[in-house]
């Protein structure tokens, strides 16, 4: 793996790093080369900031946040506040939406400038690969000695009747109004997390799932201890159900029939969030010879290095990990490798924590119960338990329950795995993925004082392994 310094490369070319899409690992590695002195150009067509600023991660936690509200204005009459029972109806849509528009258009100004500032050249504009060392943007061509993908993805929509009815998560964040009814298909965190928002607000809300789970990558005990809890905020789930067609009825109702003869559901929103695809449509990869897999995911080894060895790619389209701060330390180390003569390093992905924004919420980092039977063996593990109540909820006398689940590697007795479901679950799950990258030990957890009173301090009172199913059963 070559490491060469932008500062050495001869003129031939008019830059050293161009790099297509502005999305976080594209910004973040089109900065730090910049910073190393590398000349480097940055394509983008759209705002900068890509999924994650302007559809993705940031409007997303602003919608969580709004939608929030009406349940803690119920919880607030525990607490001896008057009571206030707020509905979908009571909601200004229209001042939150300029709200979140605003914050948005603040943050692409920042990126924009930050790009500036650190002598980035941004071009706007689609990007077409012409060969392995040409772009062409608008009909001028531009030579860079390496290039950089960082094209990120888009929502998969489904090839049925009345497609041009349904929105995807990129629409909902644009939406009008708040819809009354809602019909979200799909089983993954993006579907679960809109579910929860609607259902915040107050919507009516029915979730479509073609299989028997929902979050089919995630730990059992947390699927399902969360699909109860969904349950009791009035979430409806349809599993084993596929959607057949859509049909307008009327300017904001659709009627939504099913495959399997279901009774067809009327509602004033289909929503489908069946998983996203790789935007590398027009981007001219065969002209380059840059091979891709049949779901059109661009191949990269460890260190972001496709077939051709001057061009790169990170993020989403490379789909090894399609989290935004997983693309930004991707395109971190590729930027400080070409241009800092730093030694290769690969991104750890079996130790980055992740969350699901969902009511409650939930944090996860390492193997799954499966995993570490198929890693360790049905007697390489042990697992250690804790459901409870919540502080919080006590007085308001609301039903839900926390979770904590930890999973231990017999022979190292290092924490393999930590799964937490509660309302501060994405804030906990990022120390505990440091102990996990750090090889703590349970004895390490078991020695840790706790912090009183708080959900996280279950991590470290756990102290009874869980029996074995067969025991159970004796």
């Amino acid at each position: 793996m070559a490491s060469t310094s932008g500062k050495d490369d001869n003129k031939q070319y008019d830059y050293d790093y161009f790099v297509i899409g502005g999305g976080s690992g594209g910004v973040r590695s089109s900065r730090i080369a910049a910073k190393h002195g590398a000349r480097v150009a940055l394509a983008e067509a759209k705002k900068l900031g890509g999924t994650c600023v302007n559809v993705g991660c940031v409007p997303k936690k602003l919608f969580c946040y709004a939608s929030h509200f009406r349940e803690l204005f119920h919880d607030a009459e525990g607490y001896g506040w008057p009571k206030i029972d707020m509905k979908l109806e009571d909601h200004n849509w229209k001042k939150f939406i300029e709200s979140k528009n605003a914050e948005i258009q603040r943050l692409n100004n920042a990126y924009e400038k930050n790009q500036k500032d650190n002598n980035v050249t941004i071009i706007k504009g689609y990007a077409k690969l012409k060969d392995k060392n040409t772009v062409v943007i608008d009909g001028k061509e531009y030579t860079s000695k390496y290039i950089l993908l960082a094209v990120g993805g888009r929502p998969v929509l489904p090839k049925i009747e009345g497609r041009e009815h349904i929105i995807t998560s990129d629409d909902a964040f644009f939406l009008e109004k708040l819809p009354k009814k809602v019909i979200i298909v799909g089983g993954g965190y993006i579907a679960l997390e809109f579910a929860c928002i609607f259902n915040g607000f107050g919507s009516d809300v029915t979730l479509i799932l073609r299989g028997k789970t929902i979050l089919s990558s995630f730990d059992e005990d947390v699927r399902s201890k969360l699909s109860d809890e969904l349950k009791k905020n009035g979430i409806k789930f349809q599993f084993e159900t596929e959607v057949e067609r859509v049909e307008k009825v009327s300017d904001d109702s659709f009627r939504v029939k099913f495959k399997n003869d279901n009774t067809p559901v009327d509602t004033n929103l289909v929503m489908f969030a069946i998983g996203r695809h790789p935007e590398i449509e027009n981007l001219g990869l065969d002209a380059a010879g840059v091979k891709t897999d049949s779901k059109g995911v661009v191949q990269v080894d460890d260190y972001s290095q496709t077939n051709v060895s001057n061009i790169y790619a990170v993020g989403d389209c490379t789909d090894r990990k399609a989290l935004t701060p997983v693309a930004i330390q991707e395109g971190q180390y590729l930027a400080d490798m070409l241009f800092n003569n730093q030694q290769p390093r690969k991104v750890d992905y079996a130790t980055v924590g992740t969350t699901v924004f969902s009511e409650p919420s939930i944090g996860t980092c390492g193997v799954t119960e499966k995993e570490a039977k198929e890693k360790y063996g049905e007697d390489g593990y042990d697992v250690y338990e804790s459901s409870f109540k919540p502080m919080f909820v006590q007085l308001p006398k609301r039903d839900r329950k926390s979770y904590v689940k930890l999973i231990v590697e017999n022979k190292s007795q290092r924490v393999v795995g930590i799964h937490i479901m509660d309302h501060a679950a994405p804030e906990i799950i990022q120390m505990c993925s440091v102990a996990i990258r750090a090889g703590a030990t349970k004895e390490l957890f078991d020695h840790s004082v706790g912090i009183h009173p708080t959900s996280a301090e279950e991590i470290v009172q756990i102290r009874e392994k869980r029996k074995k199913k067969d025991e159970e059963k004796k």
